[in-house]
């Protein structure tokens, strides 16, 4: 069984968007704690399937991020699922959770699944419109989001999604401050090892997933800046 307690770094590839054997090699071998599939663009089933088959050649963990019920498939390590804490809509929050239970839950493995309370804090990005995400909250809100994540919900993961854009350091520090057992998830806009390192001063584990398709060069670079 995987710890994600102990993961520094992680990437994100989006089953959408295109990536060489080459570079998928690159990515897979980098050092990084475990490969992340998921998106916000209606995803299908035959290209998640695609992708976990590519990585599968790999050692590294490969975790499915549920976002859509239809696009779950077996065959992964682990599967995150994110509750958007910030969400205006309940079903983003608890509703889409309680119908995936509904009708798969005597097959479920539930060591394998990882529940995320997710904050989105990027107001333009495509998860926040899709998860009708209230991401113009305050420091003191995210603050209370993440006590609620662990004291209340007691979730394993409190996840800061910036989805597109690079977050504020200082909001990453504070919220890390009032967490000792849930363990704090970055993502969002690193581009260089040198973000990649301001945020993992803060976070348990930082999430790096556009610079891959962006300038893979940098993306390989942010795995040794977080853990060293």
């Amino acid at each position: 069984m995987y710890d994600v307690r102990e993961w520094r770094h992680a990437f994100k590839l989006d089953p959408n968007k295109q990536i060489s054997d080459e570079d998928l090699e690159k990515v897979c071998e980098s050092g990084t704690d475990a490969v992340i599939i998921g998106g916000s663009d209606s995803i299908q089933e035959e290209e998640i399937l695609n992708l976990m088959a590519r990585v599968r050649r790999y050692l590294v963990p490969c975790v499915l991020e549920v976002s859509d019920m239809e696009a779950i498939v077996p065959g992964f390590d682990l599967y995150f699922i994110p509750t958007v804490l910030n969400s205006r809509n309940p079903d983003w929050i608890v509703g889409h959770h309680k119908n995936a239970v509904k009708e798969y839950g005597e097959l479920m493995d539930w060591n394998e699944m990882i529940t995320e309370g997710y904050c989105i804090l990027n107001a333009e990005c495509k998860a926040a419109k899709l998860a009708e995400a209230d991401a113009s909250i305050s420091l003191d809100d995210v603050v209370a989001y993440a006590r609620m994540s662990e004291n209340m919900f007691s979730l394993p993961v409190f996840y800061m999604e910036y989805s597109g854009t690079y977050g504020n350091p200082e909001w990453v520090r504070e919220v890390k401050s009032v967490l000792n057992t849930t363990k704090l998830f970055y993502g969002g806009g690193i581009a260089s090892p040198e973000q990649a390192a301001e945020m993992g001063k803060y976070a348990d584990t930082v999430i790096v997933g556009n610079a891959i398709y962006d300038d893979l060069k940098a993306a390989l670079k942010t795995v040794d800046a977080v853990k060293s």
